[in-house]
């Protein structure tokens, strides 16, 4: 007596609605892929641009800074002026190309100087301008007197612990932090410093190629 098979075969129908149903979710897979791919490529290109690839002939007028070995740190800072701020770190201003001074709050010349630099730096960058925040740290107890503040107003002026910037802002050798300017990508990746006494238009060049060269900030 011939043997009866127990085991239904699996449907050719079945089979066909699971090859399509995979082929479907492949395609969506790529998809997604792909419209991820297009929205980070400004981001990854503009990094290659001045984290990798350096074109022979380009040069910057500031020291490029490894953003991997100087990590930002999370500040506790006070901002002068804005009490009603409270507690902020500069994670707050994420998004936003930041230009740091670090000075006393008493702000002698030589810090005016630097706060008046920054602010036309800022200025001269035109349309491109609100793409860029001015921090001043100041590294003491000292009370910013009104007159700055006022003077260059929408700088922010941060109380932070000066331990803190010691530790993660490099100084050029037998140099001081008040002698620098320095530049945080939008990221919050600290990747450039500039020289003591630094001549402004030489770093209106830089602000000028990185902006340009960014799709981010």
């Amino acid at each position: 007596m011939e043997k009866i098979n127990q085991q239904a075969p699996f449907p050719q129908t079945a089979m066909s609605e699971a090859a399509a149903l995979s082929k479907r979710t492949t395609r969506g897979r790529w998809k997604l892929f792909s419209v991820l791919a297009v929205c980070a490529a400004p981001m990854l290109l503009s990094y290659l641009a001045y984290y990798v690839i350096k074109p022979q002939g380009r040069t910057n007028y500031g020291e490029l800074l490894d953003p991997r070995a100087h990590p930002m740190p999370v500040l506790q800072a006070h901002e002068q002026g804005a009490p009603e701020r409270g507690v902020v770190g500069l994670e707050a201003f994420r998004g936003k190309w930041l230009m740091l001074t670090v000075d006393s709050g008493a702000c002698a010349t030589a810090c005016e100087k630097k706060l008046y630099d920054v602010r036309q730096l800022r200025l001269v960058q035109g349309k491109e301008m609100d793409r860029i925040e001015r921090i001043w740290l100041v590294d003491d107890a000292q009370t910013v007197a009104p007159r700055l503040l006022n003077e260059f107003a929408g700088m922010h002026a941060l109380t932070v612990d000066a331990a803190q910037l010691r530790s993660w802002l490099p100084v050029a050798e037998g140099g001081q932090l008040s002698e620098h300017i320095y530049l945080v990508d939008p990221l919050g990746n600290l990747m450039m410093r500039y020289p003591k006494d630094a001549d402004p238009n030489k770093i209106k060049k830089d602000l000028a190629k990185l902006l340009r060269a960014s799709a981010i900030g």
